[in-house]
């Protein structure tokens, strides 16, 4: 008995040496391997100061450098999903949790190997624009929450931090996309929109070597991208550069250009081999207040888009908000963007109201904390009711109304309760509508005879082809208000399938 125990010891101690001596080898080769989850923590890109970047509209985060992309990349495991993915049920990667089904095991294998043009021509096989991607992705439901890794007690891999890190420094080694720039333009096609479904489809047409010219009412392309999220998300210049080159490899752009009023939808048709409509869902919701079109209520696309227009400007001066007490009605990623747009044009104070608890914020987490550490107070648990107003109809603050959710006992189902008696009068001078976006019928849908659904989008078939044989859709005008990510995706699917159509010469 005596000698038995004394094997054990030995063997628990022999056990836990070679365990040592495995975990310090591990740490001091990790860099020659990958599959380090379990050895390199996950990390975020870092971010600014939140007194300094408060002041500007630069970007708050600081790309990877070489040492930490590749650290990150060196946390994949290099999951076989082309081999598994047919054999297992609800199987879960990240390519299946990407829209664009992006290659990211092997071009975070490329990052890690310090491949950048390698990594970089991977990233745009299957994605129109991955620096843009990586930045403004949720990354959450999607890639990441798909990750093997992070079912596990570790986190999964920065995905989206990685792909900004090698594209960007692939642009800075001179590396461009390809857009079709040696192919001769056999064909035409108008893009009606320019926001990302529609430069998605613009991309992959070009890189097919068909023309294609954008008509776009704003005085700048991008949609989304350009007006809708701010700069300190998404920086403009690298919106910029990818048109500058799409223009060079032949793209034809018409800003201040309203089709069914500078130009009209038969005048496409008669010019054009097929047209694409990616012109979003741009009608802002209702909050069903009382006195809701008093002056000082707005919707936020009309905030953003005023704001981005004076950074072009350089007019930081002018805003609206400036020394106002600024009130956000509203949960979501367009919220926290006029919330933070709101601190930093110097409002008075910044508040948001929502009406159930900060768990349920259909926004990132992410955007609450930046949101936070800039300063806004946020206001749960109520629901707007009525604005408040003097005799020139001008906002004097908001009243509202205490919530609660409620789990049915019938059906299960979670109900918001307003309870219309504990009333709340909240002091303000702006109020800024966040609810979301519905489409809008445009005059020229009855000029095609477009088949709409139920709220007004086009219906369109799994090509993106709608009723009218030579007009394809995407993105919200589609879907309704949705990511930029499955906007690109349509864009993709369109160009693919009127390229299909072209080289048939299916005309009629």
């Amino acid at each position: 008995m005596f000698c038995t125990g004394i094997e054990v010891f030995i063997k628990l101690v022999l056990g836990n040496v070679v365990k040592f001596i495995s975990y310090t080898i591990s740490r001091k080769l990790w860099k020659y391997n990958m599959k380090q989850y379990n050895i390199v923590s996950k990390q975020r890109q870092k971010k600014r100061d939140s007194k300094e970047r408060i002041v500007d509209f630069h970007p708050i985060y600081h790309n990877f450098n070489d040492k930490e992309a590749k650290e990150q990349a060196s946390r994949c495991v290099q999951c076989p999903i082309d081999t598994f993915k047919h054999i297992m049920i609800n199987p879960s990667y990240c390519r299946m949790g990407c829209p664009l089904n992006n290659k990211i095991p092997q071009w975070l294998k490329k990052t890690y190997e310090g491949d950048i043009e390698g990594a970089f021509t991977l990233s745009h096989e299957m994605s129109p624009f991955p620096e843009i991607l990586g930045r403004v992705c949720p990354k959450k439901g999607l890639c990441e929450s798909n990750c093997v890794i992070e079912k596990s007690e570790y986190s999964g891999v920065s995905i989206g931090e990685i792909e900004t890190y090698f594209n960007e420094k692939a642009f800075e080694e001179g590396i461009i996309p390809n857009y079709g720039q040696d192919k001769i333009k056999k064909h035409k096609v108008a893009i009606v929109g320019s926001g990302p479904a529609s430069l998605s489809c613009a991309t992959f047409l070009l890189q097919e070597g068909i023309g294609v010219e954008i008509f776009e009412k704003e005085d700048r392309c991008g949609g989304l991208l350009t007006y809708g999220i701010p700069n300190f998300k998404l920086p403009k210049d690298a919106v910029k550069r990818r048109l500058d080159w799409m223009k060079e490899a032949g793209l034809i752009i018409h800003t201040n250009t309203e089709v069914g009023k500078d130009i009209f939808i038969n005048e496409l048709e008669k010019d054009f081999d097929c047209i694409f409509l990616g012109i979003g869902a741009p009608e802002g919701r209702s909050a069903m207040m009382d006195n809701e079109y008093a002056n000082g209520v707005y919707h936020v696309m009309e905030i953003l888009t005023k704001a981005q227009k004076r950074i072009f400007n350089h007019d930081f001066e002018n805003s609206i908000l400036k020394n106002k007490n600024v009130v956000v009605i509203g949960g979501g990623d367009s919220a926290m963007d006029a919330l933070r747009t709101a601190i930093r044009v110097k409002a008075k104070s910044v508040k948001c109201i929502y009406r159930r608890d900060k768990q349920s914020m259909p926004c990132s987490e992410r955007e609450v904390s930046n949101a936070l550490e800039e300063g806004v107070e946020f206001i749960f648990n109520q629901a707007p009711k009525k604005v408040l107003v003097n005799e020139d109809m001008n906002v004097t603050g908001i009243k509202v109304a205490q919530t609660e959710s409620m789990i049915e006992k019938e059906t299960g189902k979670r109900k918001l309760i307003v309870h219309e008696e504990k009333l709340l009068d909240i002091k303000t001078d702006i109020i800024i509508l966040a609810l979301g976006f519905s489409n809008k019928i445009f005059d020229f849908y009855n000029d095609l005879n477009l088949k709409l659904g139920r709220y007004n989008d086009i219906v369109v078939n799994e090509k993106q082809e709608t009723s009218h044989k030579h007009i394809y859709a995407g993105g919200d005008v589609v879907r309704g208000a949705d990511l930029v990510v499955t906007a690109a995706l349509d864009g993709r699917t369109a160009a693919y399938a009127i390229k299909e159509k072209l080289a048939s010469k299916v005309l009629v």
